[in-house]
């Protein structure tokens, strides 16, 4: 009796196509982007990564174009909303607004050189517990790639700055992300590398957890870019 063939196709997830190949056109080697096709990305990326409930908000719009336009480089609109391209971006807005999906999707719109790795500001607090100090040094330095020693970009988005927990390390206590900030800082001053964050706090809020002089620091390394105080729970 012949053994039985069984046919197994193993179903791949499809790879989305980058912005620059989905929205933009290229000409004269420059990128010149359509809005609307940016949105059509937008949506078909958050329905690949985030499921088929994903959905843009039309209230949204202006604030994605900012995002965007300061992503791909547009010195021209970045002037024009008050946009300063050698600081990097907080984005602010009430829980469940959709900051950090929207951070991880504007993301592909940087070019490779400038896009970030997102990090929880609450994991950093629980990494601080287990590698002290050493945590907060490694975050104020450029990453350097292991196998080839040269410099990467070093760029990061903290998400969720104000939800973490001061930490103890050997019984000395440590607001993790405010030294973090005040490293960040000290990196932007001297080799101008870019530090980008989401919160939920607000201004005064901030200088209330981190203090007068990490808020000072904030000013100076990031551009505000914040939804609408009464932004919906999108999570809902």
């Amino acid at each position: 009796m012949e053994k039985e063939k069984i046919h197994c196709r193993l179903q791949q997830k499809k790879t989305m196509p980058s912005p620059y190949e989905w929205a933009a056109e290229l000409k004269d080697g420059v990128y010149h982007f359509s809005f609307s096709e940016c949105l059509s990305w937008l949506k078909a990326s958050g329905k690949h990564h985030f499921g088929e409930g994903f959905s843009l908000f039309s209230e949204d719009q202006a604030l994605i174009y900012r995002l965007i336009v300061y992503a791909i480089g547009d010195e021209v609109a970045c002037r024009k909303y008050g946009i300063q391209m050698d600081k990097g971006i907080l984005l602010t807005g009430p829980v469940g607004c959709g900051k950090t999906t929207l951070m991880l999707l504007i993301n592909s719109f940087f070019p490779p050189m400038k896009q970030f790795q997102m990090k929880s500001a609450r994991e950093l607090s629980f990494e601080f517990e287990k590698q002290g100090y050493d945590l907060i040094g490694r975050y104020g330095k450029p990453m350097v790639h292991a196998s080839t020693g040269k410099y990467r970009n070093g760029i990061y988005c903290f998400d969720d700055l104000g939800v973490e927990q001061s930490q103890k390390f050997y019984g000395n206590e440590c607001n993790v992300m405010a030294e973090i900030l005040l490293s960040r800082y000290e990196l932007y001053a001297q080799k101008r590398i870019l530090t980008h964050a989401t919160t939920n706090l607000s201004a005064s809020e901030l200088e209330s957890r981190y203090g007068n002089r990490v808020r000072s620091r904030m000013r100076e390394l990031f551009n505000l870019i914040a939804f609408d105080s009464n932004s919906k729970d999108k999570r809902k």
